[in-house]
């Protein structure tokens, strides 16, 4: 067993294999009922809008350490072509992308981590091939509504931005939750803001990933304990990098979505919408975020919109 005895009850705890029955391939989107998504609908008060997507280029965050994660590439297949011969008449273009479907702005799906031969709910990781993900596509996911809540870690501590890997716990989550006069509740979608989109502005994309700030395993128990429908941050690691044990790698990914079936987002962009909660101090909002329904998809690109 990859995760040792310690991080071996944790998920165990907060495991939601078989919460919402033996077949349910969508996991902690569950939390988001009817009520979930009135209520976000009832934060759009000022009908401001932001995107919370960063751009889909071929100068994206990707440097090449994620093999094959490549940035997105755009190609002219057409350009102005006169399917009648006479350009007065009608002309048309057209294009393709060739990208890692979780190069920019993205969620995972549940195929997209496992361990010991197992993913969420159970599955086997066999039914993952080079056909992709027979059972824990993002396609499984549909529409992806609810409220949203901008919880900045960044702020609690008085920075914009963090210098380390700080590793975010339950009680910085709790704080930033207190500084931002929200209560989570079940359904809500939580977007943690740690500022590290400076480095990714300045150009600098190796110290954008590295090292990185990000959830850490004790941030674990409080996601699972507010039945959030979904977490996303502001970077591309997601969890704290390097990470909290150096023998182990990326357990708060193995918990959240084998053990949980918690939907996670990175490369969020948070900062301007972080500005304006500053500025009139609402800090939840209409948040609509559903992931392009790629077949057997193991990510989904996304262009998120909060509405305040």
């Amino acid at each position: 067993m990859a995760l040792p005895p310690h991080l071996q009850q944790l998920a165990a705890r907060v495991s939601n294999r078989g919460r919402w029955g033996a077949d349910d391939r969508r996991g902690t989107l569950n939390h988001i009922d009817p009520e979930a998504v009135v209520r976000g609908i009832a934060a759009a008060l000022q009908g401001k809008v932001f995107s919370l997507a960063i751009p889909f280029d071929d100068d994206g965050p990707q440097t090449g350490l994620v093999p094959g994660r490549v940035n997105p590439q755009l190609e002219m297949v057409a350009v102005n072509v006169a399917f009648t011969g006479d350009p007065s008449d009608f002309t048309t273009s057209d294009d393709v992308v060739t990208m890692g479907v979780q190069a920019a702005t993205h969620w995972d799906s549940l195929g997209h981590v496992g361990y010991g031969g197992e993913l969420y709910n159970g599955v086997a990781d066999s039914t993952n091939d080079n056909a992709g993900s027979h059972e824990l596509g993002v396609d499984r996911y549909g529409p992806i509504v609810s409220r949203g809540v901008l919880l900045d870690v960044a702020a609690v501590h008085g920075v914009d931005h963090f210098d380390t890997g700080y590793a975010i716990t339950g009680a910085d989550l709790d704080a930033a939750a207190a500084r931002a006069g929200v209560r989570v509740e079940p359904g809500d979608i939580v977007l943690v803001r740690t500022g590290q989109m400076h480095w990714l502005r300045l150009g600098e994309k190796f110290r954008y990933s590295d090292p990185s700030p990000g959830l850490s395993t004790q941030s674990i128990e409080w996601l699972w304990s507010h039945d959030v429908g979904a977490v996303a941050t502001d970077t591309l690691v997601f969890e704290v990098w390097p990470c909290e044990d150096p023998a182990v790698l990326l357990p708060v990914h193995m918990i959240h979505l084998r053990d949980m079936g918690l939907v996670q987002g990175q490369n969020w962009a948070l900062d301007e919408l972080a500005f304006d909660c500053a500025a009139d101090g609402q800090y939840d909002f209409l948040l609509s975020a559903t992931p392009l329904p790629i077949t057997r998809s193991v990510g989904g690109a996304v262009a998120p919109t909060a509405v305040k």
